[in-house]
């Protein structure tokens, strides 16, 4: 059993020459005063093999603000998520990450150029909901960027924008006294016990996940889960029941904006990295078939019954949770939740919950829980 909170630091900084004059950059400096740091011309940075152990402090040069990268909408319904890129790359070292064939930086690497960040979001007048955790988790640095202590204040000013920090990390504690607006949703991704041991052997366990979301939900963040990805194994229903009835006794249904629900799918080179990374791992070695999307996907109806079993569960503890399936298609939610929402009403849906329950416009009730 995963126990303890185990901060990262790296063995080494590179810092880009164009931000080491910066302000942002000799903050998150004078905290590794420690740890060797060394100035570097961006353009020299090489490596083809991902070393956690550094930490680039760099510029984003392109944008941080852009669409979710997700799946071919022309198949899959979107939900028409935005993303804020402030870094890449992660050290939880998950068996099935994407990133892992998705990028080719070789270091865990932190944009600090956030006048360019914040002059992004400045410009905004439509409403978007904006994830920092597409390709990095969103809190494992924070002991060290203190990132949060930006981002969550701002979007709490801001009517039009509700910010999502993606997480597996229990890395929090910035989070406590900021002035959210319940503007931030604090999200934890959830998988079934044998998985997270065996698949995300180096992240914080589900129990530590869960005390760090009822932590914030003490501090009055909204909270949303996310079961992505599902992975079917023998005894895959009893186990992932055992985290739902996990998540329920730590976690008040009406302060959760959404839990989102997507089976295992990859791309055909992720096959590959998986053996030679984690030979022991089985999850690439079940029944699948090319999608639409060219990701290997399971069959269709097995999908469509593992979304109406984890529904089910989900329900009994929490009638009114929204629920919603991330990169499926129009037929699986038809068969699933008996209706199909087109991207715009997906997106609508989402934003409406969120919504509601910030601002005030919706006050939770406030009831005892079991939480042992």
């Amino acid at each position: 059993m995963k126990t303890g909170l185990k901060l990262y630091f790296p063995q080494k900084v590179l810092i880009d020459r164009t931000v080491l004059e910066s302000d942002y950059t000799q903050e998150i400096l004078a905290r590794l005063k420690n740890i060797p740091q060394e100035v570097v011309d961006s353009k020299h940075i090489q490596g083809s093999v991902y070393d956690y152990h550094i930490l680039y402090l760099t510029q984003n040069k392109g944008r941080f603000f852009r669409p979710c990268p997700c799946t071919n909408k022309n198949f899959y319904l979107s939900c028409e998520y935005r993303i804020l890129e402030v870094g890449t790359n992660c050290i939880f070292n998950c068996t099935y990450c994407i990133l892992q064939s998705y990028l080719n930086q070789p270091f865990i690497q932190v944009y600090t150029n956030l006048d360019k960040l914040f002059a992004e979001l400045d410009s905004l007048t439509d409403f978007y909901r904006i994830g920092t955790g597409e390709l990095t988790d969103s809190l494992f640095l924070d002991h060290i960027t203190h990132l949060s202590t930006y981002l969550v204040p701002y979007f709490g000013k801001r009517k039009n924008l509700i910010l999502e920090l993606k997480t597996k990390s229990t890395v929090i504690d910035n989070l406590k006294g900021l002035a959210h607006n319940r503007h931030t949703v604090v999200s934890w991704s959830l998988n079934a016990p044998e998985i997270t041991a065996q698949e995300e052997s180096e992240a914080p366990g589900l129990k530590e996940r869960l005390v760090a979301a009822r932590k914030c939900q003490d501090w009055g963040y909204l909270l949303g889960f996310h079961f992505d990805p599902i992975i079917y194994f023998p005894g895959w229903e009893t186990e992932y029941q055992k985290t739902i009835a996990l998540l329920f006794q730590h976690i008040r249904p009406e302060n959760i904006a959404w839990i989102s629900l997507g089976t295992f799918r990859f791309m055909p080179s992720l096959k590959s990295v998986i053996q030679r990374r984690f030979p022991q791992s089985k999850i690439i070695y079940g029944e699948f078939i090319p999608a639409l999307d060219a990701k290997r996907r399971y069959f269709k109806p097995l999908r469509i019954h593992i979304y109406k079993k984890m529904l089910k569960w989900i329900k009994e503890y929490a009638p009114d949770v929204l629920v919603y399936l991330c990169m499926e298609r129009p037929e699986v939610w038809q068969k699933v939740f008996g209706f199909v929402p087109e991207d715009i009403q997906l997106k609508e849906m989402l934003d409406q919950r969120v919504k509601e329950l910030s601002d005030g416009e919706k006050t939770p009730n406030r009831r005892n829980l079991k939480t042992n």
